[in-house]
């Protein structure tokens, strides 16, 4: 028989040309490595389009798959690329990717050549767009490879664990390493796949089916798979003996989690809820490899046990030496990771909890990025050359929380404080001037809260005016309350004679502290009441949260969603188990409002019951709402690639320049 060049053999030979001519390219083109894929991505991406719809002959189905994972594996190695035996692409050098693979495995049946034999008849699939970089680093000027990037905390995280890890600090690190079937785009906040290559949803809400990329692994290579999915939430999170009260309590909606595949999982939910998807897809996926070798106890007692399949690794991970509070966090590049990876070779989170030390720090150029405070913010940029060597970042995003004092409406250690009595906790709101208290001591930057939800959101109830600051009309609530000077001694007293005193406790830190707790006991005397100050290490905040072991505190909530679900700091069944209705405030209103909300699907009347419900907590007054604040942030200026986005800030973006670099996107 007579050989012929056919189609399949000239597809074969432009494919081998273009990896021969990236291979000599990456080693001779510097930073256009990057690049060189890119431009090979997007050839292999036309090639496999013509054979998808047609376009090639006999054989095209093999080949295509031949190309689809070479495809794969170019981009899943670093960028300097070698073929070994086997047909297999791997690695040599600086391991950054600019381009994910396609969501769909290779062809097999179904629209468009994907892969449907996963997923139930005759319901829409939501295919789920490749996960890339909002702003690509290669494109920015000045653009280089490698280096470290330290952020400097102003509280020290108590626990690098999953779930367990209560504090903010905490979880910007563990969002780094554990990954979640999806996320919110930073720029446009729409929920999309990140693990989830796709999904289905049942039309009544009461089911959700989710395919895992075939690409995922974890970051020691194994595989992520569905029962990685179950094991996660039914023998992890819904594990009573593992202290993952927090996520319990916003996840109780799930009903069961089945394995349909290796990489197919499906939850069922009791009712159909407004967070079903965006909660369930927003779970961190776990390794069962790793985590089921360990009892309970010994999770519950891990301050640094953290592995997941995000772009960076905790570096050096030892289960018998963890990360403990007071050591440097350091993150090393997960060059295993499925998509888009950060030029940085690695992240480092130091702690300094003064204000004015932090500052120093960051002068001394020990830190790259830091939250000053709003004087540090508005005085720093009044320095001539200031701008010149920094970036002053100030915006508001989804992110953007609220300042607040809590008052314990129920017993402290068997006793119940003054602030069970909602007209006691309406005085407290009105002997504070929260106007003055942004002026003098945020240097006006910042508005007064008026409730639980970010003014910018819809949630909140654009009706609802602060407090004001009256001491005239709290003095005759606490007087309806029963307490009143009744001997004479500017102290007011109950019926049987107990003096009005409580503790108001705080984190430790610098002059910003130092203002608030001087002008809340100030006030606080001249209203007749004994205010005693107790300071804390952030790190034991999350037990004093737990024991209920206080009479006041003060602290700040940070959204991780553009609409949370209130469950989990308001309702009542929240104060069970030490869930983060720390305060133990109960009413009924609230709790029906948020059974409501929970149950609303329709948009427009879930944001009505949002207002009554912001209505009811506004009257009783369980915090006294201070301030929502933009976010500051000072960041080195050869620190590229720093965008504002609606999300936060995505430091996977960012790169290392060794000098000033383009003013950052907005």
């Amino acid at each position: 028989m007579q050989n012929r060049f056919g189609i399949k053999d000239f597809l074969l030979l432009v494919l081998v040309g273009a990896v021969l001519v990236s291979v000599w390219l990456s080693m001779s083109a510097g930073d256009r490595r990057l690049e060189v894929l890119q431009g090979l991505e997007r050839r292999l991406s036309d090639v496999e389009t013509q054979l998808f719809t047609g376009g090639g002959t006999g054989g095209g189905g093999d080949l295509a798959k031949e190309i689809a994972a070479l495809r794969q594996a170019i981009l899943e190695r670093p960028v300097n690329v070698i073929i070994q035996g086997g047909g297999q692409v791997a690695a040599a050098t600086t391991g950054i990717a600019t381009a994910t693979t396609p969501a769909a495995s290779a062809p097999s049946g179904g629209s468009g050549g994907r892969d449907e034999s996963w997923a139930r008849p005759g319901v829409k699939i939501a295919w789920q767009k490749p996960w890339e970089f909002v702003s690509p680093p290669t494109d920015v000027p000045g653009f280089r490879a490698g280096g470290e990037f330290t952020e400097i905390f102003g509280a020290q995280p108590a626990k690098l664990v999953p779930y367990l890890s209560t504090d903010v600090y905490g979880r910007r690190v563990i969002d780094e390493v554990a990954d979640s079937l999806a996320g919110y785009d930073p720029a446009t906040l729409e929920l999309r796949g990140r693990l989830a290559s796709a999904w289905q949803e049942d039309p009544d809400g009461l089911w959700l089916r989710v395919r895992i990329r075939d690409d995922a692994v974890f970051s020691d290579g194994k595989p992520v798979t569905a029962e990685d999915v179950r094991w996660t939430l039914q023998d992890y999170v819904f594990n009573p003996q593992i202290e993952a009260e927090r996520a319990r309590s916003t996840l109780g909606m799930i009903q069961d989690v089945k394995v349909v595949d290796d990489k197919t999982v499906e939850f069922t939910f009791d009712k159909a809820m407004f967070t079903n998807l965006s909660y369930s897809m927003g779970i961190y996926v776990l390794p069962k490899h790793f985590y089921s070798q360990f009892e309970p106890s010994e999770i519950n007692q891990s301050t640094g046990l953290l592995m997941g399949s995000g772009g960076f690794k905790i570096e050096g991970l030892d289960p018998d030496r963890q990360w403990t509070p007071g050591e440097d966090v350091v993150l090393v590049r997960n060059d295993r990771f499925w998509g888009p990876r950060s030029p940085l070779e690695r992240l480092r989170y130091k702690t300094v909890t003064n204000d004015l030390a932090r500052l120093v720090s960051y002068r001394n150029d020990e830190g790259d990025m830091i939250t000053p405070t709003s004087p540090q913010f508005n005085a720093a940029r009044e320095e001539g050359d200031w701008e010149d060597e920094n970036w002053s970042l100030q915006w508001v995003n989804m992110r953007s929380g609220y300042s607040f004092i809590a008052w314990q409406c129920g017993p402290r250690q068997g006793r119940l404080t003054p602030f069970h009595d909602e007209r006691v906790r309406q005085g407290m709101t009105m002997i504070l001037d929260r106007e003055r208290m942004i002026r003098d001591i945020w240097d006006g930057i910042g508005v007064v809260s008026t409730g639980p939800n970010n003014p910018e959101s819809p949630t909140a109830n654009p009706d609802v005016e602060a407090w004001p600051y009256d001491p005239e009309r709290a003095a005759a609530l606490f007087k309806e309350a029963g307490w009143e000077d009744r001997n004479g001694d500017g102290v007011l007293e109950n019926e049987d004679g107990q003096e009005f005193q409580f503790e108001l406790t705080m984190s430790t830190g610098g002059e910003i502290v130092e203002q608030i707790t001087s002008y809340v006991r100030n006030q606080c005397t001249r209203a007749g009441i004994r205010c005693s100050i107790r300071l804390v290490d952030w790190s034991i905040f999350a037990d004093l949260l737990k024991q209920r072991d206080f009479d006041a505190l003060m602290m700040g909530w940070s959204a991780s969603a553009p609409e949370s679900d209130p469950r989990q700091i308001w309702h009542s069944e929240s104060i069970l188990d030490q869930g983060d209705n720390f305060i133990q405030w109960a009413n009924e209103d609230a709790d029906s409002l948020i059974d409501r909300i929970r149950a609303t699907l329709d948009t427009g009347e879930r944001m009505d019951l949002w207002h009554e419900f912001h209505s009811v907590v506004h009257e009783s007054q369980p915090y006294t709402f201070i301030r929502v604040s933009p976010w500051l942030r000072f960041v080195k200026g050869d620190i590229g690639n720093v965008n504002t986005y609606k999300a936060g800030l995505d430091r996977t973006e960012f790169f290392r320049a060794g000098q000033m670099v383009t003013q950052p996107g907005s």
